[in-house]
C-alpha cells in the first residue's frame, strides 16, 4: 500500500453544530453542508492543505456506510495534531478553540521534547493537539 491519506472523517452528533464550530469558531473554509438531497449524504468537507480534507459526517451516516453500529462518544483512541510555528501561535489557537466552544483538556505548556503544546476537544469529543515543535519545519 502506498501511504497516502487524503480524507480524515469525524463522526459527529450534530452536523450543524460541528459546522459552526469548525467554520465559524475556528475559521476553517468550507462551502458548508452538501449532499442533503441524499439519504445519509449530508456532509461537510473542509480543505486542510493540498490533497487533504477533513470531513464531518453524522455518526449514523458513518455507521450506515460501514455496516457497523453507531459509535458512542467517549475518549478517542487518537488525536489530530495542528502544528504551528511558535509558542505564541499555540496560545492563540487554543484561545480561539476555547472561544469557539472547545473543551480544553490540557492547557498549553512545555513538553518533554522541548516544544510547547496543549489539547482540546471539539463539540463531539474529538481530540486535537496544538503544538509547536522546534524540530519540525513547517511548509506553508
Amino acid at each position: 500500500m502506498k501511504p497516502r491519506i487524503t480524507l480524515v472523517t469525524l463522526g459527529v452528533d450534530d452536523l450543524k453544530r460541528s459546522l459552526a464550530f469548525y467554520r465559524d469558531g475556528l475559521g476553517l473554509a468550507t462551502p458548508g453542508i452538501i449532499g442533503e438531497e441524499f439519504e445519509h449524504g449530508a456532509v461537510v468537507f473542509i480543505d486542510l492543505q493540498p490533497g487533504l480534507k477533513l470531513a464531518l459526517w453524522p455518526r449514523a451516516s458513518l455507521a450506515h456506510d460501514t455496516g457497523l453500529a453507531v459509535s458512542q462518544r467517549g475518549a478517542p483512541g487518537f488525536s489530530l495534531a495542528h502544528n504551528v510555528a511558535s509558542r505564541q501561535e499555540v496560545d492563540a489557537v487554543m484561545a480561539e478553540a476555547a472561544k469557539a466552544g472547545a473543551v480544553i483538556t490540557k492547557p498549553a505548556g512545555a513538553t518533554f521534547y522541548g516544544g510547547y503544546a496543549g489539547y482540546f476537544q471539539d463539540p463531539d469529543g474529538h481530540l486535537w493537539e496544538v503544538a509547536w515543535n522546534p524540530q519540525f519545519e513547517l511548509a506553508d
